[in-house]
């Protein structure tokens, strides 16, 4: 399983709800296992630049890269892309074998 997490933060607060809505139609795409959309909701008093997390599960690289080449994948970038100032994203792979500590 591949695990995907993008970080954004907003040129302006005032924007964060347009940016969840330019990110919610990634829900739509149907390659995800899971895909959730949200408002970072951590404050901390020595930094919290990230606003909205994106998080992603998929079965593998294919599904994955069919979720990236897909139209509204495109779209929400289109929305988002002129709100957010930064935008951090990760992919890993999940192994079965891996145990939690």
């Amino acid at each position: 399983m591949i695990r995907h997490t993008v970080l954004f933060s907003a040129k302006d607060k005032a924007h964060i709800d347009q940016i969840i809505d330019g990110l919610s139609v990634l829900t739509t795409i149907p390659h995800a296992r899971r895909l959730e959309i949200a408002r970072n909701c951590k404050t901390d008093e020595l930094a919290n630049d990230i606003d909205v997390v994106v998080y992603g599960e998929f079965e593998n690289e294919r599904e994955l890269a069919a979720y990236k080449a897909h139209d509204l994948y495109q779209e929400s970038i289109r929305r988002v892309r002129p709100l957010r100032e930064l935008r951090f994203a990760a992919d890993y792979t999940v192994l079965t074998d891996a145990r939690s500590a």
